[in-house]
């Protein structure tokens, strides 16, 4: 792919780790986002405009009539301004999935979906075909520690071996356009969907796989469907694979559920089962996946994008396993996502909250746009109370930061959780800035 693309939301995780995908190519990129519209420069688009890429305002500017394609994602409204300017000067309109289908063309494709974990599945399976000398292009939806030396966005590993390995996201059904030679669906729940429109996906998504599918979701609930000799350590766990010993170095029964999917797809490319666990060993973490930021007066400070019952129950669960109390902020990424998933937030928070420990509910992060906003995080706040939570809303990230600032000590996580806002992670790094 080359000429000028135009990525409208440059900022979010999906489009910058194709932007950074289409700059390795050698593309000429440019791109618009809200964010920048409020004057809020993140780190991910300072690591863009440093590596060439022309940011604008999400007024039209941005698309010439010497623009090859723009590319949307399904976030983008169909009054976005980028997109009306495109459409009038005849410039096709390119899906982020369909882009991403087309640089990856040729290569041999794993393709790694699923409600909760594929990320971090991405990450796990991408690091050790690349510890194992296969050089993989890897494209995810989260940063890979490690990954982002050279100013680059660490969701990118520029790879010029035969396999690609791509994060597929079901929450827009854009998974339907690739053909992966090999697959992973890590789980399914209700998350974006009613559960049997998310069966209906990923049936779907099987159909379309040439070779193997590792089907996290098809084997829930079987006797067999577990890592062997699975052990859990305080910040890590142990299982065995065709008789080797994999040690994973990152926390949680989540974790070692997806560390055993990732080695399991990994062996695919003919990679020595030994040899995997050694590089899982090496393993340093995925940005935002209980990743330990630093700590403040023996606390210990941890970022998390946990956003939906499934991912906050894994992660709450992990850390009531190594800390004495959980002192943690979220935020609800969106007003639809509150609604689908309320009466299951209820039952998750009131299952892992333990009396001593805390939350703290942000309202809902507005992004603008047509959304529905006859929910919000009050509603949630007042169900949670009445289930003798311990809960708190707060107006405010630096209310938010008062409050954990109080409780820290040790034994104690504080705890960032939540999608979309760049704030959160901010917040985090706050946290421990004076030490």
């Amino acid at each position: 792919m080359t000429g000028h693309y135009h990525l409208v939301g440059i900022g979010g995780v999906g489009m910058s780790a194709l932007a950074q995908v289409l700059i390795d190519v050698g593309a000429r990129v440019s791109g618009s986002d809200r964010l920048l519209d409020a004057g809020d420069a993140t780190e991910t688009l300072r690591r863009l405009r440093g590596q060439g890429v022309t940011l604008h305002p999400q007024d039209g500017s941005g698309v010439t009539a010497s623009t090859a394609s723009i590319i949307v994602s399904s976030a983008i409204e169909k009054d976005n301004a980028d997109l009306l300017r495109a459409q009038s000067l005849g410039i096709p309109v390119l899906h982020r999935a369909a882009a991403l289908a087309q640089v990856v063309a040729g290569r041999h494709l794993i393709a790694i979906t699923g409600t909760c974990g594929k990320s971090t599945v991405t990450a796990m399976a991408g690091w050790m075909l690349e510890q194992c000398g296969k050089d993989p292009l890897v494209v995810n939806g989260a940063a890979v520690v490690g990954w982002d030396e050279g100013g680059r966005v660490g969701s990118v590993r520029k790879g010029a071996g035969e396999w690609a390995l791509i994060e597929a996201d079901e929450s827009d059904r854009s998974l339907l356009v690739f053909e992966p030679e090999h697959a992973v669906i890590t789980n399914a729940s209700a998350d974006h969907f009613s559960m049997a429109e998310t069966r209906d996906v990923f049936q779907r998504f099987r159909q379309r796989v040439r070779g193997t599918v590792i089907d996290g979701a098809a084997e829930d609930g079987t006797c067999s469907a577990e890592p062997e000799k699975l052990e859990l350590d305080r910040w890590g766990s142990h299982f065995v694979l065709d008789g080797v010993p994999f040690v994973v170095p990152v926390p949680g029964r989540h974790n070692a559920f997806n560390a055993w999917h990732a080695a399991r797809v990994a062996c695919l490319t003919a990679v020595p089962v030994a040899d995997l666990a050694r590089a899982l060993a090496t393993f340093r973490g995925v940005e935002r996946r209980l990743q330990i930021v630093g700590e403040l007066r023996g606390a210990v400070v941890i970022d998390d994008y946990a956003h939906n019952p499934e991912k906050l129950a894994a992660a709450w669960s992990t850390l009531a396993g190594a800390f004495e109390r959980v002192c943690a902020v979220w935020r609800p990424h969106g007003f639809g996502p509150l609604r689908n998933m309320m009466d299951a937030m209820v039952e998750t928070f009131s299952r892992v909250c333990r009396p001593q420990d805390q939350l703290l509910i942000l309202p809902v992060y507005d992004m603008g746009g047509t959304a529905d906003r006859s929910v919000c995080s009050e509603h949630l706040v007042e169900r949670l109370i009445a289930q003798k939570v311990p809960v708190h809303m707060v107006a405010s990230l630096d209310d938010a930061e008062i409050i954990l600032c109080a409780a820290a000590a040790p034994g104690v996580a504080l705890v960032t959780f939540g999608a979309r806002d760049p704030g959160l992670p901010r917040l985090a790094r706050r946290l421990i800035g004076p030490l």
